[in-house]
């Protein structure tokens, strides 16, 4: 094994006594490839089992904590006890092969798919919608709603308690509904769940704590906590990098086990103002001054860009397209072999690399998604 790559070998811990084996964690990702009725699929165990190999810790593609949150077609639930069979073979999947396993819990708010959802009426802060073409308009949520949608995520977490899984990562980027409240565009309530900066931290805040709670009293300190944000928008108004780091100062004394950068390049500066090219992830690490871990994540593709972005300081690395392009990243980093990864796929690797009929052909139908050759 080469020694420049010892760094990728490193242990790691989480809430002081959970053993990660190394730095690097399979991204969550979306599969689209759920049963019917909502169950994990023999074609999605068997993509993680390959996966959860040799990486130190697998968080899962996202799951709905209500019928009202699907977002996605195949998407996996965990709304009530009915899934909890399903979900405690996906945690045994990825326990069994040594990686520490990740429930991510989300509602998708005003991205919900309206064919998919009881009502078909998408819901969300306020009654905005997003800017992308044919977007249905979403109903502002009620009062009584905000706190059944806080109080399903501390039953989805209960749910992850009872399965297996070794933690929850509450999905609070990529649009959906805990950005939502987070963001101006979305949230014009005038309320305690919106108005200013404070106000709309309150309902993921309001989660957290409800998550937090579940654990004290079903798992105890053992179980962890995270929490993906994404730093910007573009819409105008959005979140801007200077709401980001307000929020991120207050989630750093909230007793999380790690927080998770949504980035999609590990390097990039503001998506906002171009004239502002210091990297994003160096300022959110100066804003959490080591009073949590954080997960950086961003086209990291080789052995020498992980080792490059874990110089920069964040203890973890989430890797996501290279995962699916190579489920042996970190047993060939091991062995020596980190020359021979794979950074691109081949259009008859399907079967080869385990990867579900539906996420194959997304890949292949999303042109630049994924490098892709013949």
């Amino acid at each position: 094994m080469e020694s420049k790559n010892n760094k990728l070998l490193e242990k790691r811990m989480l809430n002081s006594k959970i053993n990660v084996r190394n730095p690097i964690v399979m991204a969550p990702m979306t599969t689209f490839s759920g049963n019917d009725d909502g169950t994990v699929s023999k074609a999605e165990l068997d993509y993680y089992k390959v996966r959860a190999k040799s990486v130190g810790m697998v968080i899962t593609a996202t799951t709905y904590v209500i019928p009202s949150g699907k977002g996605f077609k195949g998407q996996f639930a965990a709304y009530d006890d009915s899934f909890l069979d399903s979900l405690k073979e996906l945690a045994e999947t990825i326990k069994n092969e040594g990686a520490v396993a990740i429930l991510q819990i989300f509602h998708a708010g005003r991205m919900a798919l309206p064919d998919e959802i009881p009502t078909g009426q998408t819901i969300s802060a306020s009654a905005v919608a997003a800017e992308r073409p044919g977007a249905m308009t979403p109903r502002a949520m009620t009062e009584e709603e905000i706190q059944d949608i806080i109080k399903a995520f501390g039953k989805t977490t209960e749910l992850a308690i009872k399965a297996g899984f070794d933690g929850v990562e509450i999905h609070g980027a990529n649009t959906y509904l805990l950005q939502q409240f987070f963001s101006p565009h979305s949230n014009r309530r005038e309320d305690n769940w919106g108005g200013n900066l404070e106000r709309r931290m309150n309902f993921p805040l309001a989660v957290i704590e409800e998550v937090k709670k579940v654990v004290k009293e079903k798992a105890g300190n053992d179980f962890i906590v995270g929490y993906r944000f994404s730093p910007e928008e573009i819409e105008n108004p959005g979140i801007t990098l200077e709401d980001t780091l307000s929020f991120i100062d207050v989630l750093s004394d909230k007793g999380l086990s790690y927080l998770h950068a949504s980035l999609s390049d590990f390097w990039q500066g503001s998506m906002r103002d171009k004239s502002n090219v210091e990297p994003i992830i160096t300022k959110i690490l100066n804003q959490i001054h080591g009073r949590v871990p954080l997960i950086g994540v961003g086209s990291i593709y080789t052995a020498d860009d992980a080792i490059k972005a874990l110089d920069a300081g964040v203890e973890f690395l989430s890797l996501g397209r290279e995962i699916i392009m190579e489920p042996d990243w970190m047993t060939k980093v091991e062995m020596g072999k980190s020359s021979e990864i794979r950074t691109n796929l081949k259009k008859s690797d399907r079967e080869l690399l385990k990867i579900p009929e539906p996420l194959w052909n997304a890949i292949m139908n999303t042109q630049g998604w994924f490098p892709i050759v013949e």
